[in-house]
């Protein structure tokens, strides 16, 4: 039976504890909190949303996950505003099949002492780096899933691939209930994504949270020194949600009633923050040679303006785990390690970390081409439409980033994409696209508000 040390109780560090364990190996989590700890004195370290392909491993491992009490995640809706104030278009997209965003800290609570009950072992305490010399010398591999935090400098960074060396966003996360889990004319509950060119972006997503269940986690992402960039130093969740609805009414003047009246969902739910996109090098090396390996944010620290954190955690946690049972008795020396970490970049990582990049940049020629093709989705579930199923296929794009990954970088391929899911030219599509979205634009410029795509049926209960 190989031993196998896992150093953090987060998504990626507990999902790994369990693989193994089922996998037959002798697992020990060291955690720097108890599971009471995770649940009453801590932060969320993020929103953690997760879509159908990491929820699947989750289930396959029969985790608790309260998928019959968490609100289901139907879509992404967007609005795209080159300026303030100007709601260019909108693009209101369906996943397949419907994603989870749930807190992090009743995960991490219900996941400990689940795995206490399968047979594996918990050690808290907080592990530096000479303790963690004794821990990997005491088992055949170490696992580091330690986040951002100190441990992760063990894993060189990675240059070549690692495209940014500075923060490109200044963070603000809240969570908070009271407005209503729904929008008017919006037949789907999504992820409400706001792009505002100089600004940053805005999204509210779906959550469900330790003590008010069914509510919603909103996250501001300030260009660094653009106009919404107002949260460094603030010391409460109070001082953040205050500065959020600010920003809502100052920028998304259409969505500040609903928000107006939100509250804190609790007194820890709340993180302001800035880091670098990171990729870093599969081999940890300890001062005395011993080497550790690396899963989660620890490998890979992703801008949360994708949504893929934890998903990439999910990934590359069963590529991990596939890798271990494969490998059988042999030594995890820094060959497996790298290997191992390869076939994650090659069929996951490239692409999540390239999609991800390209959201904090200026969209391509082939992405904008798609935006105007797709004008006219409304979300709908029977919405077969050509502009429909396009708008589907970005919003699915967040499950799988690398299936869609050398359509969205080649223009010529983007444009076959939309003639293959139109049925028209290619030119015709996004004409006609363009065209709606310049009638909106002059209505905007007379004062008017613009008619994007609803249902007006839809009327969501405050």
């Amino acid at each position: 039976m190989r031993r196998i040390a896992i150093i953090g109780s987060g998504q990626a560090g507990l999902l790994a504890a369990h693989a193994l364990l089922k996998a037959g190996c002798q697992v020990t989590v060291y955690s720097d909190r108890t599971a009471e700890q995770w649940l009453n004195e801590s932060k969320p370290t993020g929103t953690a949303m997760r879509f159908d392909m990491a929820l699947q491993f989750e289930y396959e491992l029969e985790l608790p996950s309260w998928e019959n009490d968490a609100p289901w995640i139907d879509g992404t809706h967007m609005t795209m505003c080159p300026v303030p104030g100007n709601r260019m278009l909108t693009l209101a997209g369906r996943y397949r099949r419907p994603g989870l965003a749930v807190d992090l800290r009743r995960q991490s609570h219900a996941w400990m002492l689940e795995l206490i009950k399968r047979g594996g072992r918990i050690e808290i305490e907080k592990v530096t780096v000479d303790r963690l010399e004794q821990i990997a010398a005491e088992n055949d591999l170490t696992v580091v899933a330690a986040g951002r935090a100190d441990l992760c400098n063990l894993f060189e960074r990675d240059a070549e691939r690692s495209v940014y060396d500075k923060p490109q966003r200044h963070l603000a996360m809240v969570c908070m209930k009271g407005p209503a889990m729904g929008f008017d004319g919006i037949p789907m509950l999504p992820v409400k994504y706001n792009v505002i060119g100089p600004v940053g972006e805005v999204f509210y997503v779906p959550y469900f949270h330790k003590d008010a269940g069914a509510s919603w986690n909103l996250v501001v992402e300030a260009k660094p020194g653009g106009p919404a960039d107002r949260f460094e130093g603030l010391k409460s969740g109070e001082q953040v949600l205050q500065l959020v609805k600010e920003v809502v009414r100052d920028f998304l003047p259409w969505d500040y009633e609903w928000i107006r009246d939100a509250e804190l969902s609790d007194p820890l739910g709340w993180l302001v923050g800035k880091f670098p996109p990171t990729v870093r090098k599969p081999v940890g090396r300890l001062p005395s040679g011993r080497l550790v390996a690396g899963v989660g944010d620890t490998m890979m620290s992703l801008d949360p303006i994708g949504g893929q954190g934890a998903n990439n955690g999910n990934k590359m946690v069963r590529n991990l785990v596939d890798s271990v049972i494969a490998h059988g008795d042999q030594p995890f020396d820094a060959q497996w390690m790298t290997d191992t970490f390869e076939r994650f970049w090659a069929r996951h990582g490239h692409g999540g970390y390239t999609f991800t990049n390209s959201l904090l940049q200026a969209p391509p020629p082939g992405t904008r081409d798609l935006f105007f093709a797709q004008y006219g989705s409304d979300g709908r579930f029977d919405n077969y439409s050509g502009a429909q199923v396009l708008a589907n296929a970005f919003a699915e794009n967040t499950n799988d980033p690398a299936a869609m990954l050398p359509i969205m970088q080649d223009r010529r391929k983007m444009h076959e994409f939309i003639e293959k899911t139109t049925g028209r030219s290619w030119i015709r599509a996004v004409a006609s696209g363009a065209m709606s979205v310049a009638w909106e634009e002059i209505r905007q410029w007379r004062g008017l508000e613009p008619r994007h795509p609803i249902v007006p049926e839809v009327k969501v209960a405050a």
